[in-house]
C-alpha cells in the first residue's frame, strides 16, 4: 500500500517543467508512487522517463488525447486499492520539502476532508486566488471577455474569495485542479472525473461532487509554486474549448443563481 499516489497529464509538454514537477513530488519521505499518464499524440516522453533512472515512476501512454479528467482517470483506476491519498498534479507545478508530509499528516488528522490544497503562488512570490465559491455564467464570462479591468477585479473580489483570510485554514467551496490532494476512498466513491468535460471544469465539477460526502480544505500553511498560463485567455481554440466545459457545466448545475 503505497502513502501517496500521483498522477501528472502530458501533452506535448515541456520536459524541463516536467522534470521540475518530478523532483518535486519526490521530495518526501513517504511510501510514493508517480504516473505520468501521456495523452500527447507519440509516446517520445517514454525515453525521457526511462532515462530518469527512478523505479517509482510509470510512464502510460494513451495514444488518444481524451481529455484532462480522462488521463487522469487512466490513473486513477489503477490505484483505488493500492494508495491512501492520490495526487492531481499539473505540469508546471513545483514546491518544496515538506509540502505532502505536512498535506499527509493534516489529512491523517482530519478525517472529514476529502481534497486538500495548499497556498499557491506565481513563480514571483505572489499569491493565486484559487479559492472560489460557485461560479455564475457572468464570472466566467466577465474574466474573458470584459474590457474593464475595475469590473473584473470588483466581480474577481467576490468569486475568488478575497473576502477571505488566504493566510488561514478554511473550508471552501471549490479548489482549482492545478494541486488536489485527494482522499482516495472518497475518490473512489466519486468515480473519479466526469469525463464529458475534455479540459476545464473539470475539477469544479469533481469538488461539487466530493463536497456532497467530505470536506474541501485550504491549507496555507505549506505552499507550491504555479506557472500559471491562462491558455484559454491566450487564443480562441482553448476559448472554445473553456466555453464548450462551461456550457457542459451549466446543464450540469443550472443556469440561474
Amino acid at each position: 500500500m503505497y502513502d501517496i499516489t500521483g498522477s501528472i497529464v502530458t501533452y506535448k509538454i515541456s520536459k524541463e517543467d516536467l522534470l521540475k514537477v518530478i523532483k518535486s513530488f519526490f521530495c518526501t519521505n513517504k511510501n510514493v508512487r508517480l504516473y505520468v499518464s501521456d495523452n500527447s499524440p507519440t509516446n517520445e516522453l517514454q525515453n525521457f522517463i526511462l532515462n530518469l533512472n527512478e523505479s517509482r515512476i510509470e510512464y502510460v501512454f494513451n495514444n488518444f488525447n481524451g481529455g484532462y479528467g480522462y488521463g487522469h482517470n487512466r490513473i486513477i483506476n489503477k490505484i483505488t486499492k493500492v494508495s491512501k491519498y492520490h495526487v492531481i498534479l499539473n505540469p508546471d507545478i513545483y514546491f518544496s520539502y515538506n509540502v505532502l508530509d505536512s498535506l499527509y499528516e493534516y489529512m491523517e488528522e482530519k478525517k472529514e476532508i476529502g481534497n486538500i490544497m495548499p497556498m499557491v503562488k506565481y513563480p514571483d512570490g505572489k499569491i493565486q486566488y484559487l479559492c472560489k465559491r460557485d461560479p455564475r455564467l457572468r464570472d466566467l464570462f466577465l474574466r474573458r471577455f470584459c474590457p474593464f479591468k475595475s469590473i473584473i477585479e470588483k466581480n474577481n473580489f467576490y468569486y475568488e474569495m478575497k473576502d477571505k483570510d488566504y493566510t488561514r485554514i478554511m473550508e471552501v467551496p471549490l479548489l482549482s485542479g492545478c494541486f488536489m490532494f485527494l482522499r482516495v476512498n472518497e475518490l473512489e466513491r466519486i468515480k473519479g472525473f466526469d469525463e464529458n468535460f475534455f479540459m476545464y471544469m473539470e475539477d469544479f465539477d469533481l469538488c461539487r461532487r466530493l463536497r456532497k460526502y467530505s470536506k474541501l480544505i485550504y491549507y496555507p500553511k505549506v505552499e507550491i509554486y504555479h506557472n500559471h498560463a491562462r491558455e484559454s485567455h491566450k487564443n480562441f481554440k482553448m476559448t472554445w474549448i473553456h466555453a464548450k466545459s462551461a456550457f457542459k457545466y451549466f446543464n450540469k448545475y443550472g443556469w440561474l443563481w
